[in-house]
C-alpha cells in the first residue's frame, strides 16, 4: 500500500486564478494546482532556489523538482496550444497567518466573519484591517471577539480566514480573485452588503441577508499595494 502524500505548504492563496488568450479564444484548459503554482511563485518569480523551495513548502527537494516540472509543462502547452489556465485544488496547506489569540472553534460552531471598522461592515475587503468573528451555535452567538488582520491582503486574507476556521464570510464590495480564493477555501459568501455589522449578522441567522451574486469591488485597482501577502514574507522577491 503506498505512504499517503504529503501536503505541500503554501503561502496563500494567489490573487489571479485564470488566465486565457485574447478574445478568450483558448482551445482547452489546463488546470494547475496551488502547489504548482506555489513552485513557480517561488523558483521563477521570487528567485528562489529549488532547495530553498522545498523548505518553504516543507518537502523533499525531489517532490519539488516533480511538481515544478509539471507547472512548467502547463504553462509551456498554455502558450503555444492556445489553452486557458485555471489554477484549482492541489494537494496543500495553508501557511498559519493566524494569530494564537484567535480561539480555536468545535466542529459543531459556525463561524461568522465580517469585515469590519468601527462597528460597521467595512467596504473594501482587500484593504481590510479587522474582521469581527462571530460564533454561532443552536442559530445564536455565544462569543464575539475582533482580530487584526496583520496586513493581509486578497488571497492572504483568504487565507487568513480559512485558518481561523471562518464558514461564512460577510462584507462589502470583493474582487473576482478574492470570491475565487473564498470558494477554494470552502467559504461561503455574502458580499456587497453593508450598515452594521451586528445587524448584517442578525439577518444572516434570521435568513433575510442578501447573498449578492456580483459583489465586485468597485476599487479593486487600488487593492494592490503593498498587500501581495501581507508583511510574513511571500509574495514578497528578494
Amino acid at each position: 500500500m503506498p505512504r499517503p502524500q504529503k501536503s505541500r505548504r503554501i503561502c496563500c492563496y494567489p490573487d489571479y486564478w485564470s488566465f486565457a488568450p485574447d478574445q478568450d479564444m483558448a482551445n482547452d484548459t489546463v488546470t494547475m494546482s496551488l502547489d504548482e503554482f506555489e513552485t513557480i511563485r517561488l523558483i521563477d518569480y521570487s528567485g528562489k532556489t529549488q532547495e530553498q523551495c522545498a523548505g518553504e513548502m516543507n518537502v523533499a527537494r525531489t517532490t519539488v523538482t516533480a511538481i515544478y516540472d509539471s507547472a512548467r509543462k502547463k504553462l509551456a502547452q498554455a502558450l503555444v496550444e492556445g489553452r486557458r489556465i485555471v489554477i484549482s485544488g492541489g494537494n496543500y496547506t495553508l501557511d498559519n497567518t493566524v494569530s494564537e489569540e484567535i480561539a480555536r472553534k468545535g466542529s459543531t460552531i459556525m463561524r461568522i466573519a465580517v469585515t469590519y471598522e468601527n462597528g460597521q461592515i467595512f467596504q473594501h475587503f482587500g484593504r481590510t484591517e479587522q474582521f469581527k468573528l462571530y460564533d454561532v451555535a443552536d442559530g445564536k452567538i455565544i462569543s464575539e471577539q475582533v482580530v487584526g488582520t496583520m496586513g493581509a491582503g486578497h488571497g492572504a486574507l483568504a487565507g487568513f480566514l480559512k485558518n481561523a476556521g471562518a464558514d461564512v464570510l460577510i462584507c462589502g464590495g470583493i474582487g473576482g480573485g478574492a470570491q475565487m480564493a473564498m470558494r477554494e477555501a470552502g467559504i461561503t459568501l455574502y458580499g456587497g452588503n453593508s450598515g452594521s455589522a451586528d445587524e448584517a449578522v442578525k439577518a444572516f441567522l434570521a435568513q433575510t441577508l442578501v447573498q449578492n451574486s456580483n459583489p465586485t469591488c468597485d476599487h479593486h485597482h487600488d487593492h494592490g499595494e503593498g498587500h501581495s501577502c501581507g508583511d510574513h514574507g511571500c509574495g514578497k522577491q528578494d
